[in-house]
């Protein structure tokens, strides 16, 4: 089957993070839809879910229901003719996201479970998925041209006496820059204000990255920083802020392939 006769399927996905894949009308019977976790790069192929392809009507579709625990990571969709018979990949139709809109502004349960579907880079319908203990949402960040002040709230977790904001300085070892976060909802929500010249003078001459985290307590694990709550599966290339000079140094923030938020800064060798 070659790539322009694969079947398109669209999908909708509910605020409990149910997913409904609608495959073409007149599909045959005893289809089945295939879920992979993407492995990585030179390592086998581990996890997939296989849903059954239901009729309701004239209506084939398969769903992915909520209580299934996805793995953090990208999942590809194949549709499978018959059981046994070889796996296709899925070409993308219509995507309704809506419910995902806004998800920053409510509630979410622990652990925290998002769901996005997308489409690759080469046309083909996946699930981006995160699963994670606590999570700091990050929905507002304000550059200027001294300090960045992100406003954060927390999902699973809540701030306490000794709460800290750390920049781990990727390949640094215990390299950390801190700060201190100003609590707000009675410890759910958060901002915090980096110091461009601190951070600049903390990092080696060239360009470092600082990874952003929460420590909600003095005893705490770490929780690391992003923007999950939506229907942007990557939004690294898409939500771009302002960069920063300074005094021979140039500081950016930025998403991750992972959409966490990480500070790159750029300085000028001696």
């Amino acid at each position: 089957m070659d790539e322009e006769t694969r079947p398109r399927v669209g999908c909708t996905i509910d605020t409990d993070g149910r997913i409904t894949f609608d495959l073409p009308p007149g599909s045959p019977a005893g289809q089945q839809l295939l879920l992979r976790l993407r492995p990585k790069k030179g390592q086998p192929e581990k996890t997939v879910h296989v849903l059954d392809v239901e009729s309701d009507g004239e209506r084939r579709r398969a769903v992915l229901d909520p209580r299934t625990v996805l793995e953090e990571g990208r999942w590809d969709t194949y549709l499978i003719q018959e059981p046994g018979s070889r796996r296709q990949r899925l070409r993308p139709g219509p995507r309704d996201l809506r419910a995902l809109v806004g998800g920053h502004l409510r509630p979410w349960p622990s652990p925290l479970a998002v769901r996005v579907p997308y489409v690759t880079k080469d046309d083909h319908l996946a699930v981006r998925a995160w699963l994670r203990t606590a999570h700091a949402e990050a929905h507002g960040i304000d550059v200027t041209r001294r300090s960045m002040t992100v406003n954060a709230r927390l999902h699973g977790a809540s701030l306490q006496e000794g709460a800290v904001v750390s920049l781990r300085l990727r390949g640094a070892g215990a390299t950390v820059h801190t700060v201190e976060p100003s609590a707000e909802e009675g410890g759910r929500s958060l901002s915090f204000t980096v110091d461009h010249a601190e951070l600049a003078a903390a990092t080696p001459p060239g360009t470092g990255v600082w990874d952003v985290f929460v420590r909600p307590g003095a005893r705490a694990p770490r929780i690391r920083v992003g923007r999950l709550l939506d229907d942007l599966a990557d939004r690294k290339d898409i939500v771009v802020y302002p960069t920063a000079d300074l005094d021979g140094a140039a500081l950016r923030p930025y998403y991750t392939v992972d959409n966490d938020l990480s500070v790159e800064v750029r300085r000028q060798r001696p």
